[in-house]
Formats: C-alpha cells, structure tokens, sequence
C-alpha cells in the first residue's frame, strides 16, 4: 500500500524550498551591481525585478510552511529535485526581460543549461547582449557547478542532517570534511580561489592578445566560471574561436580539467598529497579514458585529412575532445563543422567521450570515471572467478584516496546508474529521429545534453520544435541530479495521487 503523503511533508519541503530561494533571489543582487559599475539601467532594473520577484517567492513559502523540523531523505530529495525546476523558471525572468531570447521556453532552456552547466544555448545576438545578462549566464553555471543546493548548505540550512540529505540528493555521496556544512564551505573556498587564479590568467593573456584591459578581466572571470563549472557558455557568439588565441586554449584545457576532479582530490592535493594524482582510480581511468576517445577521434580526422598539421589536430581535435570528456562544451570550430567536415569516426570518439565524463564529486555531468572503474574492477574480479579455481578465495581493491574493497553493492549501484544514462541518451537520440534529424547527430546532441557538456552539432537552435526543447531541458535535469532524487520525486505524486 502506498501512503499518502502528510501536510507536514508538504511544510517541510515547501520552507526548504523557500530558503533556497531566497538564496538565489540574494545572488541576483552581484548582477545589480555589475550593472550600477557598467552604468546599464535597463538590465540593472531587469535584476531588480527578478530579485524582487525571487524575494517574495521565497518568503510567502517560508512564511506558509514554516516549521522548525529537519528533512529526512524524501523530503531532502524532493527539495534539491523542486529546486533545480524553480531556480530555472526564476533564473529566467532577468534573462527574459533583456529581449534576446525569442519565448520563455527558450530562455529556461538557457538556464537549465546553465545552473546544470551543459552549455547548450538558444539566446540571439549574444554579442551584444549586456555585462549584467551576460554575467548571470555565467553566474548561474558557477552556482550550478558547486551545486545551488551547496549555497544553501553553507549558509541557510542550519540542521547537518538535513543538510546531508540534500547534499546526496544533488548528486555528491562524498564528504571531504566530517560535517557536510564545512564540506560545503570548503568547495566553496576552492572555486573562490580558482576563480581569483584564473581570472587573473585569463585576463593577463586577454591584455597579451590585445583586449581592452576591462573587457579582457571581464571575459576572463566569465570564462573561468564556464571553464571551471564545466558549463560551457562564452560571453561572444563564437564561443573560444573568437580569441584565436592557443595560450588561451591551453589555459582554458587547464581550468576544465580542474573542473573535472573530484573536489576530496583537490583536498588531498591541498594538504600535499600530490602522489594521490596518480595513485587514484579516477585520474588513472580518466587518463586512459582520454587516450582511447583521442586516438579514435584521431583516426576520423586523419581519414579526412582536414587537419594535416599536428598543431592544427590539437586546437580543433584534441580541445574539442577534452572539453567533451571533462562536460565543458567549449568549441574553437563552429557547430556546423562537426557535421561537415568530421566523419562518423571522429564524431562516434566525441560522443563517446561525452557519455563518460570526469570525477565524481566535481562539476562534470556523466557516467563518471569512478563508475567505469568500479565496472572495470568488477568485470576483472568475474573473470579472475572463472579463470581460477573454485576454492580459491578473491579479493578485488581499488585506490580512491584510500584502498577500498570493491563490494557488489557498490558494483551494482555503478552499473544501476550507467544503464540509466545509456537509456537517457538513446531515449534523447529517438526523440530527435522521430523529428527528422539523422541517428549520429540526434545521438550526439541528446549525448551533449544528457551528459551536461554542451557541444552541438548544429541541431540546438531557436527553430527545433518546442518538443525537443523539454526534451533536452528534462535530459539537462536529469542528467545533472543522477536521477535518484527525481525518482523520488515522481514516487512523490504517484503518492499524491494513489496514496491511501
């Protein structure tokens, strides 16, 4: 039998939820002041509106659902799973209101892109799209990568239980320090001092290339949010080709490969633990996850000769295939190009990179090298079964900064959410064919979304049908929580509905 769900459920999650809110109505407040610096009234006033309306929203539900009880794991996983679908609606209102995004639809499709740092984007005339708008896109892939949920942690959310079950439910299972508070604090203070780092990177090599110092820092700052959040958004319409700049490519390869380790690694190698580089399975198979989709990549370029000259193979082949591996979505080629002048070779080592992703516990979407290491282990393990003889007792160990005995659970759970994204993909790439577009290319678009990465072959655009649209946006969504807490949440009105 199933139980219905009680109106202290109800109040629980909706005073969550409000707290939240009004933790992205705060954040709103950095665009306003970037617009006061830059003198844009108009899309100052467009964020005062939007905080406005974020504010209120906020309140009316803590003020409502008042209560001074903890989450358990239902309530906590609805809460992150709800967030995620208001933070886009509300995330959207300041963007709507600058005229660069032809429908509502288009402009929560940006921001789910964003706060779930995939990178996919409708918006028009980007190159003339104000600091303040652009800031926010870059902004909300920042919050998004460390997880919305993980500002509420670190600042409103005063229960560790509670806060444990939200943490979880935004796709992280892993605590750096003893209380998931601090832990949350802490990633926090790693992107802040990055962010400070790469800027400062970034725009040096802007003023090197020319840039205006103001311009170059800016651009910096918002490239580095994308870079490290592997999200994938840029402040100009060609995105990393409009610097044609290869200290900038290695600069920005560098960011997004930060961004896909595991933030306890970062940790580790804060405290001088630099030997766990190499001795953890997830760097390990991230190595060699990156060798073998480059070399197959490789090969479908050089069938086609297009990129006769070894330095030319890394700006366009290479960087590509990194920033799809690592979920970033940055291009130095136009979308078109993957379509006309790559083959099917190249384009299946893309998408394959794509599909498995970087670390767990960091800002990448994906299957995640852990799992695939944890498959591997396990795959060795059945095999090491079958080989030896009956009696003969095994024991299978993986180094992920500590040694760890591989557990069937463990495999299981691995293995559970692999399938789930394999069928995400496939379920994305049917939908896109059902619309006419061609199996590799609906594969790889529904791959890019799904997977939170943001490379497009030329199908994301403002004309593909509405349809598409809440596909992409749902396999965005999905994708980004690793499913579990959006289980829960449809378990949660079926309940509504069915419970007794």
């Amino acid at each position: 039998m199933i139980l219905k769900p009680r109106l202290e459920d109800i109040k629980i999650i909706g005073y969550y939820l409000g707290r939240i809110i009004i933790g992205l109505g705060l954040t709103m407040l950095i665009p306003v002041i970037v617009g006061i610096g830059f003198k844009e009234i108009n899309p100052t006033l467009d964020f005062l509106i939007a905080t406005e309306i974020t504010l209120i929203f906020g309140l009316l539900f803590t003020r409502l659902f008042y209560t001074e009880k903890d989450l358990n794991w239902m309530q906590g996983m609805i809460v992150v799973s709800l967030t995620w679908l208001v933070a886009m609606v509300l995330g959207a209102i300041p963007l709507y209101l600058s005229g660069h995004w032809k429908s509502f639809l288009d402009t929560c499709f940006d921001t789910m892109s964003g706060f779930a740092t995939t990178g996919l984007t409708l918006v028009q005339n980007l190159d003339h799209l104000s600091y303040t708008h652009n800031l926010w896109r870059h902004l909300i892939m920042f919050i998004g990568g460390q997880g919305i949920v993980i500002v509420a942690l670190s600042l409103f959310v005063k229960g560790a239980s509670g806060a444990f079950k939200m943490y979880v439910g935004e796709a992280r299972d892993e605590r750096i320090l003893p209380n998931v508070v601090q832990t949350s604090r802490f990633i926090w203070l790693v992107s802040i001092v990055y962010l400070v780092l790469g800027t400062l990177a970034l725009g040096v090599v802007g003023i090197l290339d020319g840039m205006k110092p103001v311009n170059s820092f800016f651009h910096g700052a918002c490239i580095f949010m994308a870079a490290f959040d592997t999200g994938g958004f840029a402040p100009q319409s060609q995105n990393i080709l409009y610097y044609h700049s290869f200290v900038y490519e290695i600069v920005t390869i560098t960011i997004m490969i930060l961004g896909a380790i595991n933030f306890k690694l970062h940790y580790h190698i804060w405290m001088g633990n630099r030997r766990e580089i190499r001795k953890n399975i997830e760097t390990i198979t991230l190595f060699i996850a990156i060798m073998i989709t480059f070399v197959i990549t490789a090969v479908g370029l050089a069938q086609t000769g297009i990129y006769p000259r070894a330095i030319m193979l890394f700006r366009k082949g290479f960087y590509q295939l990194v920033s799809g591996h690592t979920g970033t979505g940055f291009q130095t080629i136009y979308a078109t190009q993957f379509i006309n002048d790559w083959n099917h070779l190249a384009l299946f080592g893309i998408i394959c990179a794509m599909a498995l992703g970087g670390a767990v516990c960091s800002t990448t979407g994906a299957i995640k090298m852990l799992r695939i290491g944890i498959i591997f282990k396990a795959l060795l393990e059945d095999t090491k079964r079958i080989i030896l003889p009956e009696g003969a007792i095994i024991v299978q160990k993986f180094h992920h900064i500590k040694e760890v005995f591989l557990e069937d659970k463990a495999a299981r759970a691995a293995l559970m959410i692999t399938l789930c994204y394999l069928v995400l993909y496939i379920l994305g790439a049917i939908i896109g064919m059902f619309f006419g577009y061609p199996f590799l290319e609906s594969l790889f678009e529904s791959t890019s979304a799904a997977a939170n990465v943001g490379l497009s072959c030329g199908i994301t655009a403002v004309s593909m049908p509405a349809a598409l649209k809440l596909t992409y946006i749902f396999q965005m969504w999905a994708g980004r929580l690793e499913f579990m807490s959006i289980f829960v949440l449809i378990g949660f009105f079926v309940a509504i509905i069915k419970g007794k």
